[in-house]
């Protein structure tokens, strides 16, 4: 039960960091993730921008 409450924490961080930045390069940087999940976590929390977001 330990190890769930630690991703669901570690995916509420990237996500606020990606609300805040919407910089997919800051969150591959801060948290070692590849590019499509970056964007993945980037266009889930702008929607509307995600089209407008160069990949």
């Amino acid at each position: 039960m330990g190890g769930a409450h630690a991703t669901q924490l570690r995916v509420d961080r990237i996500l606020d960091e990606a609300h805040e930045s919407g910089d997919p390069v800051q969150i591959m940087t801060l948290f070692g993730l590849s590019s499509t999940t970056a964007m993945n976590y980037v266009t889930t929390t702008h929607p509307a921008e995600g089209a407008n977001i160069r990949r």
